[in-house]
């Protein structure tokens, strides 16, 4: 490959430049199986990202964590691995759902209610919804639904 080439090469991994990627690869290596779409050339470029030594640090830790976020294997050194993790380590989302009743007949219709708080948040992740105030608007909508269910059109009147 001449040195042209493996300039632009490093520029596309760079930039994650898709498109330019897919020309270059096409140009260069005719005779080699091409990517099948977008989505397996930004793969590729991430997953050699991580491996290019001539890449820096900050970008290969950065296609590291996509590549785990994706479920996708990762190219990068595991001496580098805990530098990478730290510069972008792993987001966990969390949701705390209580519910209580001071009254002791009432406490049965605890597990319910929050059971019923539970599956909407769970449904807004499964939607691919995570905006905190979504979720929450959602998770008290299905507070409400279930207490009117269980004691009335009262019941949604409770906090």
């Amino acid at each position: 490959m001449s040195g042209e080439h493996g300039a632009e090469f490093r520029r596309c991994l760079i930039d994650l430049d898709v498109a330019a990627a897919e020309r270059l690869w096409a140009h260069v290596n005719p005779h080699l199986p091409q990517p099948r779409d977008r989505w397996e050339t930004l793969v590729m470029l991430h997953r050699a990202r991580t491996e290019a030594r001539s890449v820096p640090l900050r970008l290969r830790a950065y296609s590291h964590r996509w590549l785990c976020d994706e479920g996708l294997p990762s190219g990068l050194p595991d001496a580098l691995r805990p530098v990478a993790e730290r510069m972008y380590p792993v987001i966990a989302t969390g949701v705390g759902i209580s519910v209580n009743f001071t009254a002791q007949g009432l406490r049965p219709a605890k597990d319910i209610i929050e059971r019923a708080m539970a599956d909407s948040v769970e449904n807004s992740f499964a939607d691919g919804v995570h905006d905190p105030q979504v979720v929450k608007a959602r998770m008290f909508e299905a507070k409400a639904k279930t207490m009117r269910q269980l004691f009335g059109r009262f019941g949604a009147a409770r906090p």
